[in-house]
């Protein structure tokens, strides 16, 4: 039987933002502090297996529950070249065939650079240690992050600090909170997160960003810590309109959300200013919104969907399926 080897990793939300890039030339270094939760129900999974001769190779991954990745050629050479990188780190032979899958639809417009690229590299580290390597959780998250800067955050949970070369763990005494995203655009974007990152730094907004972020971070880090979940919803809200607002006074300028966006977050808007309460809002480059809630607030999760995301596709947490 031929040896192989997998690995999953989930995808996460920022609720303060990475956006921008320290012209370092050490590989996907942010200009701010973020903090992430890690979204454990948004999977992707890689598999790798030997190949007799040749280069290596990538091709989707078919499996039942699972949907297959479809990558362009430059993704596809992204994902080969960090590979051969992490071959060369631990001194790896032989070729290899990778294989990707997402246990979400591959065409819902959720992006997934950050867990492709931790899975990739926990699935190459089990390949590592028939080699004698064995690494601990904060090098991996480094070593991910030179592939794709965000995805140092999927190694921890439930939520994550990044302010250099490597995430760690955040203690907010909140064991978990239940996730939607409302799916208002699957189209590709016209202008990459990469090329975002860049473009950003052309914009009059981005003199103070990096300390609007960190006063943001420290001020959410209190808020959740606390249990001012209105607080909370407060600075996660402005954090994600600057990152926007960023994209929108660029030069060029370019944007991410449309018409599905603004529905929804006037919705959740008028919901918390009707109620006095509601989730946690954020977006990130992309038009999707995404919501967190606490668990005493399965059935808000559930009335926000019925009354005003019926004509969107909505991909949550099992919790709010009435899974366990």
């Amino acid at each position: 039987m031929i040896k192989s080897w997998r690995s999953s990793a989930p995808s996460n939300i920022a609720l303060i933002k990475y956006m921008g890039k320290q012209n370092r030339g050490e590989g996907n270094l942010p200009t701010n502090t973020s903090l992430s939760f890690t979204l454990n129900h948004l999977q992707t999974h890689v598999f790798i297996s030997p190949k007799e001769s040749g280069n290596d190779a990538w091709e989707p991954l078919s499996e039942q529950g699972l949907s297959p990745i479809d990558l362009s050629l430059k993704s596809q050479g992204r994902f080969l070249d960090f590979f051969a990188d992490l071959k060369k780190q631990w001194k790896i032979p032989g070729s290899y065939l990778i294989q990707s899958a997402n246990n979400f639809p591959s065409d819902c417009g959720l992006a997934s650079s950050a867990s492709s690229f931790a899975a990739l590299t926990l699935a190459t580290h089990e390949l590592a240690k028939e080699f004698g390597v064995d690494c601990t959780l904060a090098d991996l998250s480094a070593l991910s992050r030179r592939g794709s800067g965000s995805s140092c955050r999927s190694f921890f949970a439930p939520f994550a600090k990044w302010d250099g070369e490597t995430a760690q763990s955040v203690d907010l005494g909140i064991e978990d909170l239940l996730h939607q995203v409302v799916v208002v655009g699957a189209e590709k974007k016209q202008v990459s997160s990469s090329e975002a990152h860049l473009r950003v730094l052309t914009s009059s907004l981005f003199k103070g960003r990096v300390e609007r972020a960190q006063l943001r971070y420290d001020q959410l880090v209190s808020a959740l810590k606390t249990g001012d979940w209105g607080q909370a919803f407060q600075i996660a809200w402005a954090e994600f309109w600057d990152m926007h607002a960023l994209f929108e006074t660029s030069a060029p300028p370019f944007g991410y959300m449309n018409s599905g966006s603004l529905i929804v977050l006037k919705a959740v808007r008028d919901h918390w200013n009707s109620q006095g309460d509601g989730p946690i809002v954020t977006m990130d480059a992309g038009a999707n919104v995404h919501l967190l809630y606490r668990e005493d607030q399965i059935e808000v999760a559930g009335q926000l969907v019925r009354d005003s995301f019926s004509v969107f596709d909505v991909i949550q947490s099992p919790k709010l399926d009435g899974k366990p």
